[in-house]
């Protein structure tokens, strides 16, 4: 699947894998931030964290009208404010997929997978 921009020069065809990697990326530099799941961990009661080759089993992307929706699903450090970790993980999304592609957003959803509690 591909996501398709219409610009004053010609179309534009950019792949749901290449967004799914940008914007886990820019989640992932976030702080409170582990990793991003597999999104169909709820069923197997087990959260793993996916490399970046893997972001697109983690991360849903849906258009509409010349924008994108993200669906992410993550994991988060124990300690940290989710609510916090959250917002800061779609005002990051939304800025890299604009600053990056040109693309808008128009919603960043937010699931946690797990929460992590590392042993120093």
């Amino acid at each position: 699947m591909s996501f398709h921009l219409t610009t004053e020069d010609g179309n534009i065809t950019i792949a749901t894998d290449v967004i799914a990697t940008l914007a886990g990326s820019a989640a992932e530099k976030c702080y409170g931030i582990v990793g991003m799941a597999s999104r169909h961990q709820l069923r197997d009661g087990i959260a793993e964290i996916l490399r970046r080759e893997n972001y697109s089993k983690g991360i849903v992307v849906t258009q509409a009208d010349n924008k994108v929706q993200i669906d992410l699903h993550i994991i988060v450090s124990y300690g940290t404010k989710i609510s916090e970790v959250a917002h800061n993980v779609q005002s990051q999304v939304k800025y890299t997929l604009d600053r990056a592609l040109g693309v808008l957003t128009s919603s960043v959803n937010i699931y946690i997978q797990g929460v992590s509690v590392s042993a120093d």
